[in-house]
């Protein structure tokens, strides 16, 4: 009998509970809203997105909320069509029980900074770009090259991260230049040569080979005699010399009407293949 009197209780309880929440959401669906509430959640990491600008993104939208019933106010809509905005990330809208309504938005976070001709954008580790505004600067790797649909610029996240997370490597590089997909250009803060990485992939080997050759061959060859390091290839580490002019003296003959052209005095230049085992030692490869 106790058991029974039990069961009974629990029951009305639990419709009553129930009975309870219908009416809460019945009332609070009928209610108005009466104001948005816009909180950015990683405000402190970064700063182009305020609230106001929200409000003006959703006005421009033609998004306006006060005054609805909150029935009517569809949360999931104005999540999609806010995410579209170049400046956000993510987006989460929830009704309050109050009528009020609240936004959560995450801004955009660069981790590249490209420059193709006279565009200038950020990319987020999606690859959703915003376009760079004078108002606003990220200190993140400068990319300069031409991107597409095929070739993202995230294909060089990898590498760019790898070189973020090494000290030497990260003090070294200045930006990347991207002449095609199999001539990646590393500029580093060393003035006088670039370096070829070729594609974008093997790259922890190939900043190994660049490391020794900086460290074995440069101090001793001197850091103004190559334009070009390429480590593009397998087990070796290409070096083109600096091109130079040799002045020649050529005297000049009143009688001679034009002077032959002396090979001396051409541009000229050669390349350099180096292993890392030979490194220590040297020695030219034609």
């Amino acid at each position: 009998m106790k058991h029974l009197i039990r069961n009974i209780i629990l029951l009305v309880l639990v419709v009553a509970l129930a009975t309870g929440i219908v009416w809460s959401s019945n009332k609070a669906g009928s209610e108005r809203c009466t104001g948005v509430d816009v909180l950015i959640v990683n405000a402190d990491s970064t700063h182009f997105v305020t609230p106001q600008g929200v409000m003006n993104e959703l006005h421009s939208l033609g998004i306006n909320v006060v005054g609805k019933r909150m029935r009517d106010i569809l949360a999931s809509d104005i999540e999609t069509k806010l995410s579209r905005s170049a400046y956000l990330e993510d987006v989460d809208c929830v009704k309050n029980l109050d009528g009020r309504l609240t936004i959560r938005a995450t801004q955009l976070v660069p981790v590249l900074r490209v420059f193709d001709g006279d565009d200038s954008y950020y990319v987020n580790k999606q690859g959703k770009r915003m376009t760079a505004v004078a108002n606003y600067h990220a200190d993140v790797p400068v990319v300069q090259g031409h991107f597409t649909k095929q070739y993202p610029a995230t294909r060089l996240l990898p590498m760019v991260q790898y070189v973020e997370q090494d000290t030497l490597l990260r003090s070294l590089v200045s930006m990347y230049y991207v002449r095609d997909t199999n001539n990646i250009i590393v500029v580093p803060d060393i003035y006088g040569h670039v370096v070829n990485m070729g594609n974008d992939k093997d790259f922890v080997n190939k900043f190994a080979k660049l490391k020794l050759f900086y460290q074995e061959v440069m101090p001793n060859k001197g850091w103004q005699t190559y334009d070009t390091i390429s480590v593009k290839w397998s087990h070796q580490v290409v070096a083109t010399r600096r091109q130079k002019v040799v002045p020649v003296t050529v005297e000049y003959d009143p009688e001679q009407d034009e002077q032959m052209p002396d090979n001396e005095t051409m541009t000229v230049g050669d390349g350099e293949a180096i292993t890392p085992a030979d490194s220590t030692k040297n020695k030219k490869r034609n």
